[in-house]
């Protein structure tokens, strides 16, 4: 089932039960999606992996918000950024823990012979390749950093 459909049952059962936050963010999903859908260059159906970048793209600008919003000490609106955050997560598939994601980084780091903060470049490229849709990229990237400055 395509993302859309997946989100347009969601958008009714939101309705129905009164769930503003849900319905809120199912809607920013959907705005996503036509967008995407009728953007230049659009080659007809999403596949699931430009789903799942759309989807990623918009937790990303949640978090962003999220870390603006409580720096800025505005509880009010982070709170709204959470809600819709989880909302999203719902359609991502499970992220990595930060054990796992050293884990499969030293492993990469290994399978590619880097050495030092300078090759950080080379781990990031295979990294961000293999996991992607279970790490964030900044995640990612930290890790990184970490293991190859302990080296």
């Amino acid at each position: 089932m395509s993302l859309e459909i997946k989100v347009n049952e969601q958008i009714k059962e939101a309705m129905k039960a009164k769930e503003e936050a849900t319905l809120r963010t199912l809607r920013a999903i959907k705005s996503a999606i036509i967008i995407e859908k009728t953007s230049e260059g659009f080659s007809g159906a999403m596949t699931p992996e430009s789903e799942l970048k759309m989807l990623q793209k918009l937790a990303k600008q949640r978090r962003d918000s999220l870390s603006i919003f409580e720096q800025q000490n505005r509880e009010d609106l982070a709170a709204k950024e959470r809600e819709e955050l989880a909302v999203i997560e719902k359609f991502l598939p499970a992220q990595m823990s930060a054990d796992d994601l050293k884990a499969a980084i030293e492993a990469l780091v290994m399978e590619v012979g880097a050495n030092s903060p300078a090759d950080m470049g080379k781990v990031m490229g295979v990294a961000s390749k293999k996991l992607s849709s279970q790490a964030d990229g900044k995640a990612i990237s930290e890790m990184v950093k970490t293991i190859l400055t302990s080296k």
